[in-house]
């Protein structure tokens, strides 16, 4: 494979790598403003939610735990690790070829 491809998915993979970070640090913004019960009336406490929300979609509502903070960390949290996870795998597979 020639340089430029070569660098074009390094390129492509630092970019995967970044955007998972982004949406992990979302996702980690909302736990954190939940637990210091920041004020939702608050336009960015308002758009961190409404994004973590579309993010942990599918893992939101995974967990039953009687405590409610617990599921916002279960549910958040999982759904910030596995964007980690399968974010910098995707990216390291692309920094290798």
């Amino acid at each position: 494979m020639s340089p430029r491809y070569r660098n074009g998915s390094n390129q492509a993979g630092t970019v995967i790598a970044i955007v998972a970070d982004v949406m992990a640090v979302i996702l980690g913004l909302w736990i954190l403003m939940y637990l210091l019960d920041a004020n939702r009336a608050n336009d960015l406490v308002q758009f961190v939610h409404d994004v973590a929300g579309w993010l942990a979609g599918w893992s939101r509502d995974l967990f039953t735990f009687d405590e409610a903070w617990a599921r916002v960390v279960a549910g958040y949290g999982l759904a910030a690790v596995v964007y980690l996870f399968v974010g910098h795998a995707i990216a390291n597979r692309m920094h290798r070829h």
